[in-house]
């Protein structure tokens, strides 16, 4: 079963008919999202969001759009250690999977004062360390290649208005992540639809496995969303938790010490404390599967190898030809203790991160490409 979810009613200017009320595609019971007042949901801003998201008319030489390192097949993530912008600039930093990001309350790997997507729009746009779709100093051009079709009927049914402009690309391009939303892995069929038949005795002894105090995943991955980051209009608490999950610890010149690598301290970068160095947001763990490669730089290849990273308390390793143990971050989190796990456990606990697979999320027409339907793009 499903129900609609009544938002807020989107005027189309001050004489008009109120848009049709936004129906959210969520299980019975499930808590709505949190949305900006001054950016209610419309399926006609999710539509102009869907087709903007795919143009790569939104960059400034034409090369890439949101699509490009966010795609579906991967749920919204891409096969890349780390993303590379379109004047051919590596990121940093793996990209995110879009899975249910209407419940987030940070945005991206390491920031605590992103709490909108709206906001967190402005870097991929109009970034410039790195470059991505690098509209800034393009964006009249990038505007008037916005006029052509369907875009006039698309902004005029979003806005009332057929004229584009950069404060209603970023509005309409946050309406359609947030309905980006995945609940109908085996998971959800056994968990919220009390299908006892959906996980195999194996994924249930994962799923045991995933919940119980020897491992630890569910303090950084609890909740419905299967991340802590998470917000919505029954939970009036704002968690933000950043960890540090003893990835690295290499010398520091500029520490005179040891820390994580100083081209990414992660969450210190933000609020310059020393205390949140390392430290990055859990991410959700939903259609984990398809996402990898994992952790905010990409450097853990596969889900095998993330359980043993998880069971070692830390990655040994070297950064640059430095030597790194990471285990030993004096601020690494309390909960990356390490573990051991038999082979058949290992696999259960696979077989449990596997079930929360949703295959009709990465293969759902209303998060298509809709150029390839609509003409050669």
């Amino acid at each position: 079963m499903r129900i609609a979810a009544v938002l807020l009613l989107v005027l189309l200017s001050s004489c008009s008919k109120p848009q049709q009320e936004y129906q959210w595609q969520l299980p019975d019971g499930f808590p709505l999202p949190v949305v900006p007042a001054d950016n209610p949901m419309s399926a006609a801003k999710v539509e102009l969001g869907r087709h903007l998201f795919y143009d790569t008319a939104l960059s400034a030489n034409q090369q890439q759009s949101c699509a490009s390192c966010h795609q579906q097949q991967y749920a919204f993530s891409q096969r890349l250690k780390v993303s590379v912008g379109s004047t051919g600039q590596p990121h940093r930093r793996n990209a995110s999977a879009l899975v249910n990001v209407a419940y987030n309350n940070t945005q991206t790997w390491a920031h605590d004062g992103l709490s909108h997507i709206e906001t967190q729009l402005m870097l991929p746009l109009f970034g410039d360390s790195p470059v991505e779709l690098g509209a800034g100093g393009h964006e009249q051009q990038i505007l008037s290649r916005l006029q052509r079709a369907p875009y006039p009927q698309l902004f005029a049914a979003a806005f009332a208005d057929s004229q584009p402009n950069f404060h209603r690309i970023i509005d309409a391009l946050a309406s359609f992540s947030r309905s980006l939303l995945s609940f109908n892995s085996r998971f959800d069929r056994y968990a919220y639809q009390q299908d006892d038949a959906a996980l195999t005795k194996q994924e249930l002894q994962g799923l045991n496995l995933f919940f119980s105090e020897k491992l630890e995943c569910h303090h950084c991955h609890g909740g419905f969303n299967f991340t802590q980051a998470t917000s919505h209009q029954r939970q009036p608490l704002d968690r933000r938790p950043f960890h540090n999950t003893g990835l690295y610890y290499v010398s520091r010149p500029d520490l005179a010490g040891m820390g994580y690598p100083q081209h990414d301290t992660g969450l210190s970068e933000v609020t310059l404390n020393l205390a949140d160095d390392g430290r990055f947001r859990a991410p959700t763990l939903r259609n984990v599967a398809y996402s990898a490669p994992y952790m905010h730089d990409g450097s853990i290849a596969t889900l095998e190898q993330v359980i043993d990273f998880y069971a070692a308390g830390g990655l040994v390793t070297t950064v640059n030809g430095q030597p790194s143990d990471g285990r030993q971050h004096p601020l690494k989190s309390s909960f990356i203790r390490g573990f051991a796990l038999t082979a058949a456990e290992k696999q259960a606990l696979l077989a449990f991160l596997h079930s929360l697979s949703d295959e009709q999320f990465i293969t759902n027409p209303a998060y298509a490409n809709p150029w390839l339907s609509e003409r050669p793009h």
